[in-house]
C-alpha cells in the first residue's frame, strides 16, 4: 500500500502543493522563492528518506512569513494523509543532530495528538536573517504548524551552538529523522501502536 500523498493549498498569500511518499529514498525538487527554505526543506527530505516535491509561491515581496508558514501548514496536511490510519507503524522516534558547534534533539510521537514545544535557541535566532529572506524566528512558527497540522506532538531543543545557519539547519534534520524513525514499519506491529486501538 502505499503511503503517499499529494495537497494543494491556494489563499490570497501563497499557492503551494505539496507531494510526499513515506516510502522514498529522499529524492527532492524544491522550488519555494526562498533559497535558504529551499535548502531547508531538501535537506528535510533527504534525511527523512521521504520522496518530497514542495512547489510554493507566495507574497515574498512583503515577507516570507506567509510561505514558510502556508509550506508547514501543506507539509504537515500530506504526512497525515500519507500516513492513513497509521497500523504497524513504530510510531516514536527521536534524533540527535551535530552540526559543527551545534547540537539539536527532536522527538516525535505520532500520537493524533498534535502539540509542539521548542527550546533552546539562542536570542540571536529572534533577529537573524539568513540570505536576506529567511528570519530564523519563524523556526518555531514551523515546526508548530508543521505539528499541529501532521497531527504529532512533537519536542524540539537546541542543546547548544552559536551560528543561527547551523541551529536552523540541524533542527530541520532532527526533525526529519526523528520523523522517519517514527513512520518507519515495524516488523513486529500488524495493528495501530496505541493501548486504545486508534491514534
Amino acid at each position: 500500500m502505499s503511503r503517499s500523498a499529494r495537497i494543494h493549498r491556494a489563499t490570497r498569500e501563497s499557492d503551494i502543493t505539496v507531494e510526499i511518499d513515506l516510502d522514498g529514498s529522499g529524492q527532492t525538487t524544491i522550488s519555494t522563492g526562498l533559497p535558504f527554505f529551499n535548502h531547508m526543506l531538501t535537506a528535510f527530505g533527504a534525511h527523512g528518506s521521504f520522496d518530497l516535491m514542495v512547489q510554493a509561491q507566495g507574497d515574498t515581496e512583503i515577507d516570507a512569513h506567509h510561505t514558510v508558514e502556508d509550506t508547514a501548514i501543506v507539509l504537515g496536511q500530506a504526512l497525515a494523509q500519507a500516513l492513513g490510519d497509521k497500523k504497524g507503524i513504530r510510531r516514536f522516534g527521536d534524533a540527535y543532530i551535530p552540526m559543527d558547534e551545534t547540537l539539536a534533539h527532536a522527538a516525535a510521537d505520532v500520537s493524533g495528538r498534535p502539540y509542539y514545544v521548542g527550546t533552546g535557541e539562542p536570542e540571536a535566532l529572534l533577529t537573524t536573517i539568513i540570505g536576506g529572506h529567511y528570519a530564523t524566528v519563524i523556526n518555531q512558527h514551523f515546526f508548530e504548524t508543521l505539528a499541529l497540522n501532521a497531527r504529532i506532538a512533537l519536542h524540539v531543543r537546541c542543546l547548544y551552538g552559536r551560528d543561527p545557519h547551523h541551529i536552523t539547519e540541524a533542527e530541520y534534520k532532527a526533525v526529519a529523522r526523528a520523523l522517519r524513525a517514527a513512520v518507519e514499519p515495524d516488523p513486529r506491529v500488524s495493528g495501530i501502536p496505541s493501548t486504545k486501538g486508534t491514534l
